[in-house]
């Protein structure tokens, strides 16, 4: 109940920004702020849900996106699917541009110089206190462009949007940084870990396409600030494949997980590309040691799966519970030399598949993952 009402109070705060400008008018876009979390809505559009801080989730382009927008411009974690390039990007627009490319200021006042005292903010509902202020302020600022966008893996739900995206965009080069609208005519820098490259380069992924930078070390962080924050990738080996990122949003305290944590079903292990059962156990530990919750497991730090609905510690925790006793079930079957079929005659992931759907493919997963081990 207290996620919900957080994330209602933030939704409403999206409508009153829309409901002041008047800029939007539409219905969609104000019941977007409200739309449930559900990956599989079956409508075709993009929704948004304001998760905290600079932070947005975009649901319903073939994998969830994270958007950071703010004073820099956009990021991305992840793209989506080539097919929902279109009113992804036309959603992110409209975003920013009620986000940022306003007139009205985006933060209140901080100090004993704010009108009324501290905290009481620099402006009234009416406007800036001063009047040459207002005059000052009255058009709208350039819309800021799609700076980075970040793949948490190479899969075409989560690349598919690259092409489109990136090329809308404009990277930060020498003074552009300053937060101006500019930057080179060479679309978005696109980062991911350096397997995502190798493999889009094997799959003939148009290069345009392909991650413009890639790092290799457990940890990368942005370099400076974007948005008012810190942003660290951190590099999970062996997970959903052995290229998977997670991208921690330190101010606003929101992890995007992509496919290490995806709440919508049981994990998807790719063995084929580097994934296992242990390394997707150690992901979610990952996670769970990063976040930080607000009260007992609920609230505090957010995750922002790479399926279904936006998460917190306490959804993790029980998800890498899930995972790990499904794990020990299956060892110990191995372990009295059953064969993969009789494993899943004797439905170890029973008390859970009414949640989570068909457990074939990552009880086979899981089988062959331990099977390397031994």
């Amino acid at each position: 109940m207290r996620r919900k009402l957080f994330k209602l109070t933030m939704a409403s705060g999206l409508v009153l920004l829309v409901v002041w400008f008047g800029w939007i008018g539409t219905a969609d876009w104000v019941d977007a702020a409200y739309a449930q979390q559900n990956q599989n809505r079956g409508d075709g559009e993009i929704h948004v849900l304001p998760v905290q801080g600079n932070i947005y989730m975009l649901i319903g382009g073939g994998s969830n996106i994270t958007m950071s927008v703010g004073v820099d411009g956009t990021l991305l974690v992840d793209a989506g699917t080539a097919q929902m390039s279109d009113k992804v990007l036309a959603a992110v627009k409209q975003l920013a541009t009620v986000v940022t490319a306003s007139s009205y200021p985006p933060s209140p006042c901080v100090g004993f110089r704010c009108p009324g005292g501290p905290g009481a903010g620099a402006y009234t509902p009416w406007g800036w206190s001063s009047p040459s202020m207002n005059a000052w302020i009255s058009s709208p600022s350039p819309l800021k462009p799609i700076r980075q966008i970040i793949n948490t893996n190479d899969d075409p739900e989560h690349t598919g949007g690259n092409l489109k995206l990136a090329a809308s965009g404009k990277t930060f080069v020498g003074g552009n940084i300053s937060r101006g609208p500019g930057g080179t005519g060479e679309g978005a820098q696109i980062l991911a870990f350096e397997t995502v490259l190798n493999r889009m380069t094997e799959a003939k992924v148009p290069d345009a396409a392909w991650p413009t930078d890639t790092y290799y070390i457990p940890k990368y962080k942005i370099t400076g600030f974007f948005n008012g924050e810190g942003i660290e990738l951190i590099h999970i080996p062996a997970a959903h494949t052995d290229g998977d990122t997670i991208v921690y949003f330190r101010y606003s305290d929101v992890i995007s997980a992509g496919d290490v944590f995806r709440i919508d079903s049981y994990p998807v292990i790719d063995l084929e590309r580097g994934g296992s059962i242990q390394g997707t156990i150690d992901g979610l530990n990952k996670i769970l040691d990063i976040a930080i919750p607000q009260f007992r497991s609920q609230g505090g730090t957010y995750i922002v799966p790479g399926h279904g609905r936006l998460s917190d510690t306490g959804d993790v925790a029980n998800y890498r519970n899930m995972v790990v006793k499904i794990r020990d079930r299956i060892q110990d079957m191995m372990k009295s030399r059953m064969t993969l079929q009789q494993v899943k005659a004797a439905n170890p992931t029973l008390d859970y598949d009414g949640r989570f759907g068909s457990p074939d493919k990552f009880i086979e997963a899981v089988y062959r993952s331990l099977s390397q081990i031994h």
